[in-house]
């Protein structure tokens, strides 16, 4: 049975990336949550998707000068302490990102900040950048990883998991499929798929047993999921 994990929590009401959005997601009895980690200039890791948060570069903004509906990361942590909680940390080589940080520091920084809670509460860090994941995984020969992928060859990033000691890959739904599937369980590497809406699209990736089910339609998945048992 598929895990469901609530994409930046419920944001059909809230803002996504709130914790109202993560306490809405809580409400539906969700398993899990996805959101998003960045670093403000002062070094304060805050939860949001873009790069940019009413008109401030997060990286080169102070935190006090973010909105306030953009929280911390230990808050939306402790607001989450009942389910598991999937933190993507948003560092890739892209034109559409203001900055990169290739030193790992930023990797670090969020296990830091998530040290005490791996003892209580299911973790996973994810990252589209292979070579984050690549230093998460020299700091930390424990911690669940899963590569996000968009467009990379599933069955080649599959192998190339396994090789790095990943847990997990991530990728895009439609690039999974019964094939792949199997040649995951072979590796026993999981497959966490985002971003499933649709129903026929829910009910094909739980066929298929993949880990998790990220998705913008939580309270849907969950129904879809417990008719199929």
């Amino acid at each position: 049975m598929s895990l469901i994990f609530a994409h930046r929590g419920v944001h059909r009401k809230a803002r996504e990336n709130t914790l109202a959005a993560f306490e809405d997601a809580l409400s539906l009895g969700v398993d899990g949550v996805e959101l998003d980690v960045r670093r403000s200039a002062d070094g304060a890791l805050v939860v949001h998707h873009d790069p940019v948060a009413e008109g401030h570069v997060i990286a080169r903004s102070f935190a006090r000068d973010l909105p306030s509906y953009v929280p911390r990361l230990g808050d939306a942590m402790a607001a989450l302490r009942a389910v598991s909680v999937n933190v993507e940390i948003k560092n890739l080589q892209d034109s559409r990102e203001p900055t990169y940080d290739q030193t790992g520091a930023f990797a670090h920084d969020v296990l830091e900040a998530l040290a005490d809670l791996r003892r209580s509460q299911r973790l996973t860090l994810s990252c589209f950048d292979l070579a984050t994941c690549e230093l998460i995984r020299s700091f930390d020969n424990e911690i669940y990883i899963g590569w996000l992928i968009r467009r990379t060859s599933l069955p080649k990033a599959l192998k190339s998991a396994k090789e790095r000691g990943f847990n997990a890959v991530n990728p895009h739904f439609r690039l999974v499929s019964r094939s792949t599937a199997h040649e995951a369980s072979e590796l026993n590497v999981e497959l966490n798929v985002w971003t499933v809406n649709r129903s026929r699209d829910v009910r094909a990736m739980d066929a298929l047993e993949v880990t998790s089910i990220i998705t913008d339609q939580p309270a849907r998945a969950l129904r879809l999921r417990d008719e199929s048992t």
